[in-house]
Formats: structure tokens, C-alpha cells, sequence
């Protein structure tokens, strides 16, 4: 997110393959815990501290205070059940998501300040998760959407994320057609949700690479399949 205003209170960061697998779950799972560890530690974050999410691929999002700090940062039995986004305005509490081609999409209010983290599959998309995750910022934390900043970690793009026809029926935007077959591109969808929230289009920062071209950089799980590792999605307010 390159082009925010200059902040010292605010860490964000997406790992890559060269980082290792992040996921106590999927992939190789026996180096994660110290992947997370050297990773966050450059971050001046506590690996133990991490906030994590059993990730449904649903549309529930939780605001997250000092009681949940640790969730999933030791076990992924720990992290916190059926959710797929966080928001919070408290200092030194790194919430995470986990991704392998899908979105994670970061949020962040300076003149709170307040942030929102989350995982946006097609699923989640489909039931515009992105949208929900304003609002509740709205709601629970009085963010003006005007004010926010967005962007995203690397996902699969349309240029490689083909889908069955009938996902016609659940996107207007961010499909297109090439040789008869259909792609859909999540970081489009997305920016047309937040731009509906009424996020500026300036204030959008735009998607990352593909992880599916760049397999060699991210862990892509259309390419790798049940054995794919996971890149973290990070940030907190300091």
C-alpha cells in the first residue's frame, strides 16, 4: 500500500513463498510456527500475540480486542471459529489472514485509527464480505468510509482464475471472457465494492500479482492443489 500517508503507527505486511508456509493447518505445517516467528519478528511483532481466523470462505467478520489477542498464533484448533475478517482500534494486536490465491484485503482508518483485515474468496465475495467489513467499521468504530484506505495482498487475477458459467449469476463486475472461457478477477470485484461504500477511487491502492503466473514467488493452490502452503496476511496498530 504504497502511497498511504506517512504513518508510524501502522505495520501491514503479505509474505511469500520464500518466507515459508504460514498455515498451521494446510500444506507442510512443521516449520510454520518459526516461519511466523522470523517473519513477524522483522515486523517487531510477537508471533504468540498473532490473531488468527478459521477461515469459512463465509462473510462473518469480529472485532477483536485484548481477550482475543493469541488466538491461533500456537494451534490452529486456537484460532477464532467461522470467522473470515477482523477489524479493530486497538494498539498492539496483529490480526492475520491466510491466503493461497485468495484475496486478503487490507483497511485502514488513520484518522481513527482503525484497521480491518480480511479473506476474500469467491465465496466471500459473492456475499460481499468487503462491503460488510465498512460497515461494521461504521457501526462499531464510527469510520468515515470517505477516509479509509484499501488495498490487497497477491491473488489469483483474471487472467488465470477460470470459472463455470454460472458464476454470471453472482458477479456483475470483474468477469471477462478468452476463448470461450470465463475468468474472474476478485480484485476487481472488490474494488467496485468499496468504491459502492464509498471509499475513494484514490484511496484504493491497486492489486498485487498474480500468485497463480508467479507461482515461483506464491503458494497457489489452483496450481498446487491440497498440498499448498499459505502466505500471511498481517497488520496492527502500534
Amino acid at each position: 500500500m504504497s502511497g498511504l500517508p506517512v504513518e508510524t503507527n501502522l505495520i501491514i505486511a503479505f509474505s511469500g513463498r520464500k518466507h515459508g508456509n504460514m498455515s498451521l493447518y494446510y500444506g507442510e505445517a512443521s516449520e510454520a510456527l518459526n516461519n511466523r516467528m522470523i517473519f513477524l519478528s522483522r515486523l517487531g511483532i510477537d508471533y504468540r500475540d498473532l490473531v488468527c481466523a478459521r477461515q469459512v470462505h463465509g462473510d462473518s467478520i469480529r472485532y477483536v480486542t485484548e481477550a482475543d489477542k493469541g488466538s491461533g498464533a500456537g494451534s490452529y484448533g486456537g484460532s477464532i471459529a467461522d470467522t473470515d475478517g477482523f477489524i479493530t482500534d486497538r494498539k498492539n494486536i496483529p490480526i492475520a489472514v491466510f491466503t493461497a490465491d485468495c484475496l486478503s484485503l487490507f483497511i485502514y482508518d488513520p484518522d481513527k485509527p482503525a484497521i480491518g483485515l480480511v479473506h476474500c474468496g469467491w465465496r466471500s465475495s459473492k456475499s460481499r464480505i468487503a462491503s460488510k467489513a465498512v460497515r461494521l467499521m461504521q457501526e462499531k468504530l464510527n469510520t468515515a468510509p470517505q477516509n479509509l484506505y484499501a488495498g490487497f495482498g497477491s491473488s489469483i487475477r483474471g487472467c488465470c482464475y477460470q470459472v463455470s458459467e454460472n458464476f454470471k449469476e453472482y458477479f456483475s463486475e470483474g468477469l471477462s471472457k478468452k476463448e470461450g472461457n470465463l475468468y474472474l478477477d476478485l480484485a476487481e470485484v472488490n474494488t467496485k465494492e468499496l468504491l459502492a461504500t464509498g471509499v475513494k477511487k484514490e484511496n484504493i491502492f491497486p492489486p498485487q500479482a498474480c500468485t497463480f503466473c508467479h507461482n515461483d514467488e506464491f503458494f497457489s493452490f489452483r496450481k498446487e492443489g491440497n498440498s499448498c502452503g499459505r502466505m500471511i496476511s498481517v497488520m496492527m496498530l502500534k
